[in-house]
């Protein structure tokens, strides 16, 4: 059984990278917080089930890639897609308008823009640092299917950001 203080050192550790893998699946901070919070609450009641066979970061990422898809197949994502629509809000941007024009925030508005397939294994592979086979295994796809869809969505993010000069994308 956790004890409290060791569940608040995992937090500690993994939070803010779960948020962000949750982010790039929902395209909300607020609602990747939310997953994320969700998670560590299965996670502590649910610690029985968890067998320290593997790694626990895999594990937690496990987790919230399937919350993350479960909100993204729920009825409120959609509700709030619509409404989106419908009613375009003027976001507030937590970055100001410098940080906004960094090479990063480029990056990762081309990779949000990508198509859900590309996005999540572009994720896992660069951001969460997963070799091809452990993100088949994520997933229960083939292992070529993840390098299918790694080279489709390095292609389209090469298509997005052609206009600028990027050390990393020109040599590949």
């Amino acid at each position: 059984m956790l004890l409290i203080h060791e569940l608040e050192r995992i937090m500690e550790q993994h939070t803010e990278r779960l948020i962000r893998l949750a982010f790039y699946y929902v395209r909300d901070l607020q609602s990747a917080e939310d997953i994320v919070q969700d998670v560590f609450i299965k996670f502590y009641d649910n610690q029985q089930n968890y067998e320290e066979r593997g790694e626990l970061r895999a594990y937690l990422s496990k987790l919230v890639s399937n919350r993350s898809k479960d909100y993204i197949r729920s009825w409120t994502y959609r509700k709030i897609q619509v409404q989106q629509k419908i009613f375009p809000q003027q976001t507030v941007m937590r970055r100001d308008m410098l940080v906004q024009q960094d090479e990063r925030t480029l990056i990762e508005n081309a990779i949000l823009a990508l198509p859900f397939k590309q996005r999540e294994v572009i994720i896992h592979f660069y951001f969460e640092e997963m070799p091809v086979v452990d993100i088949a295994e994520l997933l229960t796809i083939p292992e070529s299917t993840v390098k299918t869809r790694l080279r489709r969505g390095r292609e389209l993010l090469k298509l997005q950001l052609q206009h600028v000069e990027w050390e990393v994308l020109l040599h590949e």
